[in-house]
């Protein structure tokens, strides 16, 4: 028969268990409960950057762009998954439901602050869902239209679309982009129909556009300028309030003859919910800091496109204003998912 252990001999191991089931525990936590500490090893491993919309595009340009810096400063692999569709949607979506562990990121388009507006029901909660990690970049849109189209300015454009209302057709990249809704404004400001044709991203639209299967379009400057260089396209005009140096020479929409008109193109980056604070203050640190770099700057300067870098509470506060701009000119517009 065994002999019976005493109690303090019971008392000293049920203590040595209680040590074991706490060490085991803490080894075992998730990284958002470890706290700070976590943030000093991170990143242990590769990182992967959501962007929603097919290669060739500037969210896609970057998302490689500050890939390559991360991946230089920390040593750990960067890659970029493009995973368009959906008006954005099924990006989004993927990044929101993403382990929140600082391992993924997402490139968060224009569209991440329309889309509310556009569809009734989101897979996904674009304010609880996601945390802002910075403000990257900006750039107006052109509007360009196919070399053979008979237009050589906004008026003249104005004039054939008021003729022939409806058989204009014009690209966009998807429902809710800024190149769909900058579209919708200026139909809504200037009195006019041009038609609706949605693609999955700037390549195969800006493609078509060359190809004279649509006629029209408003896209970021980079995705068309060098079109506009070799003259596959005619520039008419820029979105933004005032002339960018980034097209010399090409007036404004609003001095074009559409008065009032103004729509601002920007491009960040956010996490799934629920990162733990220290991690994403070190994602902002060191993506502000490849955004600022000189080579970036020029890099992104020379394809039209402007760096800027904000803080988080910044770009939050910016997603929240453009989230109430746009879901106004969606309603005025009409706008609905295609």
């Amino acid at each position: 028969m065994p002999q019976a252990t005493s109690f303090p001999a019971r008392r000293r191991i049920g203590l040595l268990a209680l040590m074991i089931a706490a060490a085991t525990g803490a080894a075992t936590l998730p990284a958002a409960a470890q706290g700070p500490a976590t943030a000093a090893a991170y990143p242990a491993r590769p990182i992967r950057i959501i962007v929603p919309y097919p290669p060739g595009g500037f969210n896609d340009t970057l998302a490689r762009t500050v890939g390559a810096k991360l991946q230089a400063a920390w040593g750990q692999t960067v890659t970029v998954e493009n995973k368009p569709g959906g008006g954005t949607l099924i990006g989004t979506d993927a990044a929101a439901k993403s382990a929140p562990d600082g391992y993924t990121l997402f490139v968060t388009p224009f569209a991440f602050a329309v889309n509310q507006a556009i569809f009734k029901k989101l897979p996904y909660d674009p304010v609880k869902d996601f945390a802002p990690i910075t403000l990257a970049a900006s750039t107006p849109n052109l509007l360009v239209v196919n070399a053979a189209l008979p237009v050589n300015s906004v008026a003249e454009l104005l004039t054939l679309a008021k003729a022939k209302p409806g058989t204009i057709n014009y690209a966009s990249t998807g429902t809710g982009s800024s190149n769909h809704l900058s579209m919708e404004k200026f139909k809504q400001m200037a009195g006019v129909d041009i038609t609706h044709v949605p693609y999955k991203g700037s390549g195969p639209a800006v493609t078509d556009l060359i190809g004279g299967q649509v006629g029209v379009m408003f896209d970021n400057i980079p995705n068309v300028i060098q079109h506009v260089k070799a003259g596959k396209l005619k520039a008419l005009a820029v979105s933004t309030p005032k002339p960018t140096p980034h097209a010399p020479g090409v007036p404004t929409v609003a001095e074009a003859g559409v008065p009032g008109y103004e729509v601002d193109v920007w491009f960040g980056f956010a996490a799934p919910a629920g990162v733990p604070q220290p991690i994403l203050d070190k994602l902002n640190t060191e993506i502000v800091k490849a955004l600022h770099s000189p080579d970036v700057k020029e890099k992104f300067a020379a394809q039209g496109v402007d760096a800027i870098g904000s803080s988080a509470p910044q770009f939050a506060a910016y997603l929240k204003d453009q989230m109430a701009k746009w879901s106004k000119v969606v309603q005025d517009a009409g706008v609905t998912p295609e």
